[in-house]
């Protein structure tokens, strides 16, 4: 498995290589080529049309030519009038259409950066934040079973442990997207703009320029190494204070000082898991906003982290590494995989419902290209890789207990889960000039590679059952 797990982060670091020196622009042209053609002909027709009429209406080699001068006169003032006219209309008609441009990408602003060149380091983001949720994710069920006393999870500790420990790979890969941004490598974060929160530039934006006190670069670094230390330090303290407790004599434990420790992480997270989304995530389309939008991100990564768990503990079952571990541990993993699938969609719809219903244009914005553009496609299928397939999967209680559905479910709650990152952060990141190719591809590759290589070293680095967990009895022991 470490064999594998090297030969995927050494691929995906091959394609990642691919994808950042490809050049997206051709592809970006093409994709507009068509639109624009067709206006021309359109506008070619209109103005030819004009002179035949005119002409037309003659009826003296004289009265032509006085007419042909004082047309040519009036109908440029009449053109200009009209074609105002007509415009005002138009924004105030198609202010949606205009809005949604905006979110993707289109807007004002961001004609003034190649769009596709964002597409690399877009992807990078995505699967960044898709690995990131699995470690995290982890980390924060992990900290319940403490907090919260649980008893029969206490034979998984370990499982939790070395997957937890993976946390700090995929912040650091946000943090150099962090720097690079700042740096003006790219633009994924259109807030980072040069100009964009002064006045006197021709980029300046006012929308943008009132979030200044919490959109600017020092700060976002800051809060990015802020998330680093306190989640990748509580997963180091957590399995180092496991690791200690098997070395002290019987009958003692530090329990109550994992505790402690878990319950300070929780609280920690319950407010850096919102603040995090909004910083990596939601600013991407910074005029848009959502209240819901921290719990949701949420909901995603923590499926995300208990099908990872559900794989995990399937594959040490077959192979005999824990035999204390029975049907109905496999069962609670399978409850809590089924359970956040169908709280992921009622957050989904709470958040998709109150915005698309008000029709408010700042805050429709962030659905239109995503549900009434080119991403729609990919949004329907979206919600229904992540809600419809696992209820029709794991409803049952039995399902929860058989392999072969725990994978299946697995399957395509993992590749909901990653579209629905995809979605997220593309649209806003790159426009319409998505696709899916080396840089997509290659960042799977690359960060999974390390997952497996990060956590099957941790898992063979310390006995995976505890010596003097106070509730390992009540684990071993555990049915239902």
């Amino acid at each position: 498995m470490k064999l594998l797990a090297g030969s995927l982060t050494l691929v995906g670091l091959v394609f990642l290589l691919i994808g950042f020196n490809t050049d997206y622009s051709s592809h970006a042209t093409e994709g507009h080529a068509d639109a624009v053609a067709a206006h021309s002909e359109d506008h070619v027709e209109a103005v030819e049309s004009a002179p035949v009429a005119t002409h037309a209406e003659a009826t003296h080699a004289e009265e032509v030519h006085a007419e042909e001068n004082h047309a040519a006169e009036g109908h440029d003032a009449h053109a200009v009038e009209g074609h105002d006219d007509h415009a005002a209309e138009g924004h105030e008609d198609m202010g949606h259409e205009a809005e949604g441009h905006e979110a993707a990408g289109h807007d004002g602003h961001g004609a003034s950066h190649d769009l596709s060149a964002n597409r690399p380091w877009a992807a990078f983001l995505v699967n960044s934040i898709f690995f990131l949720g699995i470690g995290i994710g982890t980390l924060f069920f992990l900290a319940i079973q403490y907090a919260a006393q649980v008893g029969w999870s206490a034979g998984l500790i370990r499982v939790f442990e070395a997957v937890s420990m993976y946390v700090g790979i995929p912040l650091l890969g946000i943090l150099f997207l962090a720097v690079t941004g700042g740096m003006h490598m790219h633009h994924l974060w259109h807030w980072m703009a040069e100009g964009i929160m002064d006045p006197a530039s021709a980029n300046y934006d006012p929308i943008i320029a009132g979030k200044e006190g919490y959109l600017n670069v020092p700060f976002f670094i800051i809060r990015t190494l802020a998330y680093l230390v306190i989640w990748a330090g509580a997963a180091y303290l957590l399995r180092r204070n496991s690791l200690r407790e098997d070395a002290l004599p019987a009958g003692q434990n530090l329990f109550f000082t994992q505790r402690k420790l878990a319950a300070t992480f929780v609280v920690l997270y319950a407010v850096t898991s919102s603040t995090s989304a909004w910083d990596w995530v939601m600013s991407i389309d910074a005029h848009w906003f959502s209240t819901l939008f921290g719990w949701y991100t949420f909901a995603g990564m923590f499926v995300t982290a208990m099908t990872v768990l559900n794989l995990l503990v399937m594959y040490l079952r077959i192979n005999n590494h824990l035999p204390w571990i029975n049907a109905n541990h496999q069962h609670d993993l399978g409850k809590f995989m089924f359970a956040f699938s169908v709280f992921w969609t009622y957050l989904w719809f709470s958040q998709y419902m109150l915005i698309w219903y008000s029709n408010i244009p700042e805050e429709v914005t962030y659905y239109l290209p995503r549900f009434k553009g080119e991403f729609k496609p990919l949004f329907v299928a979206m919600v229904a890789m992540n809600f419809i397939f696992p209820i029709l999967v794991l409803m049952s209680r039995d399902a929860k207990r058989i392999f072969g559905f725990i994978g299946l479910a697995a399957f395509f709650v993992l590749a909901g889960h990653w579209l629905d990152h995809y979605i997220m952060i593309m649209p806003g990141a790159v426009g319409y000039d998505y696709g899916f190719g080396f840089a997509e591809l290659g960042g799977i590759l690359f960060y999974a590679g390390l997952f497996l290589w990060v956590t099957l070293s941790q898992l063979s680095k310390a006995p995976l059952k505890l010596k003097n967990h106070p509730m390992l009895t009540e684990s071993e022991h555990f049915h239902q």
